[in-house]
This record gives structure tokens, sequence and C-alpha cells, in this order.
């Protein structure tokens, strides 16, 4: 499924791809059809698929799809400044790069930081690359969400704004092109996926609150 606003973001992607393709065709046609499967790929890329979420307001979703890259427990520093358990999500060119809340909740922290480009498969990369953080504030608990680019992402879109009350599993924003996802959570939760697990955005259940 194509949403306006999704595709929007890659609005001059496809221009230049498009521009590109016309262009190419007045050279050779076989250089025109390699710009045509950059601009379909690029729809791929673009796609952002409905996803069923889980009622139960005890359970977290997946921020994001991809593969479970790393869980631990460290420090978070921006929001909650307490040792909390981080699920770290790397997200590949391939996959669907809409980020959805973990839970319901208010947003009540968001902050841009640049930095880095460094490959997201790195843990380490979370403290030195560009990244964007979310705070999600319910009842049960406050879930910290940080969006970090990689060594091909670049840009980090947020269509939500502090103040505003999500679902879970509803849209927040978006990465272009590959790129990590991270969610931290109470020491208290029970996690709920393993390493090298394949997670779906909004759907997949992480952990389980206490």
């Amino acid at each position: 499924m194509m949403r306006r606003q999704t595709l929007y973001e890659g609005r001059w992607i496809f221009a230049i791809l498009l521009i590109l393709a016309m262009l190419s065709s007045l050279v050779t046609l076989w250089l025109s059809l390699l710009f045509l499967a950059l601009i379909l790929y690029t729809f791929a890329f673009f796609r952002d698929p409905d996803r069923v979420t889980p009622g139960d307001p005890d359970l977290v979703v997946a921020a994001a799809d991809g593969v479970v890259a790393d869980i631990m427990e460290i420090e978070e520093t921006e929001v909650v400044k307490a040792p909390m358990k981080r699920i770290g999500i790397f997200l590949s060119v391939f996959d669907v790069h809409t980020n959805r809340a973990p839970v319901a909740g208010r947003i009540i922290y968001r902050q841009h930081r640049r930095g880095l480009c460094l490959d997201a498969r790195s843990p380490d990369c979370s403290g030195k690359n560009e990244s964007m953080t979310w705070a999600f504030e319910n009842p049960r608990a406050t879930l910290v969400v940080k969006q970090l680019t990689g060594a091909i992402a670049r840009r980090i879109v947020g269509w939500s704004k502090v103040g505003d009350t999500l679902q879970k599993g509803e849209r927040f924003g978006m990465i272009r092109f590959g790129s990590r996802t991270e969610v931290y959570l109470p020491l208290e939760a029970t996690v709920l996926v393993k390493l090298g697990e394949r997670v779906s955005g909004g759907s997949s259940i992480i952990a389980r609150l206490p």
C-alpha cells in the first residue's frame, strides 16, 4: 500500500530519476531501463502497508520493520535519564522505513541531534550518528524511541510533534533508506524477542510492560 504522505517524502527522488530516464532514452534504451528499474525500487521503498496492532495495553510493538540487532541494558541519557532496556532494530534498504508508536501515549519529547552516518548495524552508532529522539508517555510507562541515520540514510522525517497523542502502531515518522530504530523500555519490562529475529513495525510484539 502507498500512502500519500510517505510518497511525498520521495518526491524529489522520483522527479530526478524520471528526468534521468527520459534523457537517457535519447542515448540508449538500456540506460533508460536502468533508471526505470530504480523508479520501481523507489516506489517499493516508500511502500507503507497497514498493520494489525495488538490491543493489549501491556504489549509493546516494534517501532520499525527490520532485524533485532541488539538487546541490552544501558543508561538512557536524554529523557528518563536512568538505566533502561534497549532493543535496537536494523533496517536494510529493502525494509519498510515508516516508524510507528510502540505504545499508545502522548509525545512528551522530540529532539533532533546532528551527527555522523556510521553503519547502522553497529550498536556504537547510537551515540554518534545523526538522530531524532522521541518519548511516549502513558499511565503505564514512558518509552523512548530513537531514529538513527545509517551509512546510506541521510534524512530523518518527523510527522508528529510534542503534545500529540498517538495510538499504538500509529505512524509518527520515517527514515530514508538503511538505518536503525531503538526502543528504550523500563527495566521491569519483559523482552519477548531474540537477537536476529525479524519484526514488523506496529504489529510484532517485542516486550510486555510490568
